[in-house]
């Protein structure tokens, strides 16, 4: 214990250094013991604090230069896609029918259908031959576009159809008495030029008589689902055949299939030799229009075939068919019109801007940017097809111009579509002065206290 005190003794002699020069005044040994003993422990107190004071401070600053500041915080705006105008099918006067399959991602599996007009059957006019040609077909069939099929050698009673129809202002094609012709040259004389007195005599020689032609005509209708088509002679001229437009859409569709009959109805003129001759239907070749077959009788009809080319990736097939047109320059223009307007149903819908704004960050020491879409973006859409979107946003500390850090998913029936969200500026980490002066905001255990 007495090594101790004169330990301390020594060091506070030490300390009292300073008034070494001046007389010491007398005191008391206990007492100036007394004091060196407090002045001693006054400064080990003093030492201790700033030896703890430096400790901490060291600690703060190492705490605060390394923890991670918090994430900027994002605004974002929910996009909100319109959709494109709705479609108005321009169908043509009279009575009409359409039947449009393709594009299944945007129409369906079951395709577009729409009609027109008087629902019940009309005169169907020359468009009779066709029927008359798939009916001859049946019995006969041709095994492709370049079979010509059986010979026909004409009779004195078919070489007389010529002026039985003549006077009827029917169409005709010569038809000398002993002459021949393939199948397949006869059912294009019918069929392109729409000669009424070949429809006659091929329907009589494929059956016997005009009796059991119209008989089996009668089974295929009724085998082929065509209940409102009636047929009461072959070559359309009497108004007692007839058809519904729907009926006719159907037709057109199971001649098209008919690899003779589409091969016939989609040439422009005749290829008989001997023979010269355009195709009735004017419009082939316009807005896809591969066939089928024109009729002129109370009215213009038009049964017609398309392959549409509306920007995707196959060509639309479209049946059509018009009954009681005004004339046949009407009729080919509505039906230009009508295309038109499928054609416009497909449309490319914008849905975003390359620099339009869907939200920012701002970051607690000041740094700011904005998201902004990468680059334009559209999608092509059938009519009023709803376009919904989705926006996703990635967590951020710091970030560069032109860095991605979100993305908006667009979809439009099952078509989707991503666009890119990118900073608009710089995002930068604070500097050491604000991250000492702002511990509340850093994301160690201080954030968030009081």
């Amino acid at each position: 214990m007495e090594t101790h005190d004169d330990e301390l003794t020594s060091f506070a002699d030490l300390l009292d250094t300073a008034d070494a020069d001046a007389p010491a005044p007398v005191i008391d040994p206990a007492e100036r013991a007394r004091r060196r003993r407090r002045r001693l422990r006054t400064a080990i107190t003093t030492a201790v604090v700033a030896l703890v004071l430096l400790g901490l401070a060291g600690g703060y600053a190492a705490y605060a230069l390394t923890t991670p500041v918090a994430l900027p915080a994002a605004v974002t705006r929910t996009p909100q896609p319109a959709a494109g105008a709705p479609v108005a099918l321009a169908m043509p006067a009279g009575a009409s029918a359409v039947q449009v399959t393709g594009g299944a991602e945007f129409l369906g599996t079951d395709g577009l259908a729409a009609a027109s007009g008087a629902p019940g059957p009309l005169p169907m006019a020359s468009i009779t031959k066709l029927v008359t040609a798939l009916v001859v077909l049946d019995a006969h069939p041709l095994s492709g576009p370049d079979d010509p099929g059986p010979v026909l050698t004409f009779s004195k009673a078919d070489h007389a159809l010529y002026d039985q129809y003549y006077v009827q202002g029917a169409t005709i094609a010569a038809m000398p008495t002993g002459s021949t012709m393939s199948l397949r040259d006869a059912l294009e004389l019918m069929l392109v030029i729409s000669a009424s007195n070949y429809a006659d005599a091929v329907s009589t020689w494929a059956y016997g008589s005009r009796g059991a032609f119209l008989r089996a005509t009668d089974a295929w209708l009724e085998r082929n689902g065509l209940a409102g088509i009636t047929v009461v002679e072959p070559t359309g001229l009497d108004a007692r055949n007839t058809a519904t437009a729907r009926d006719l859409i159907t037709l057109g569709t199971i001649a098209m299939s008919n690899e003779t009959i589409a091969g016939i109805v989609g040439m422009s003129t005749l290829d008989v030799p001997g023979f010269t001759g355009s195709n009735t239907n004017s419009l082939l070749g316009t807005d896809g229009v591969r066939g089928i077959k024109t009729g002129t009788l109370e009215g213009s009809n038009l049964l017609f075939s398309s392959l549409l080319d509306v920007g995707i990736d196959a060509p639309l097939t479209i049946t059509g068919a018009v009954l009681g047109g005004a004339d046949r320059d009407s009729v080919n223009s509505d039906v230009e019109r009508m295309l038109g307007s499928i054609r416009s149903g497909f449309h490319a819908v914008s849905l975003a801007r390359r620099g339009e704004v869907y939200g920012s960050y701002e970051t607690p020491w000041g740094a700011e940017a904005q998201m902004v879409v990468a680059a334009d973006a559209a999608v092509l859409t059938w009519s009023d097809t709803p376009i919904t979107a989705e926006m996703t946003t990635s967590p951020l500390t710091t970030g560069r111009a032109g860095e991605k850090v979100g993305t908006i998913t667009w979809t439009a029936g099952p078509r989707t579509l991503s666009t890119d969200l990118v900073l608009d500026a710089d995002i930068a980490m604070p500097d050491d002065w604000w991250r000492l002066t702002h511990p509340l905001e850093l994301n160690g255990p201080l954030a968030g206290r009081g």
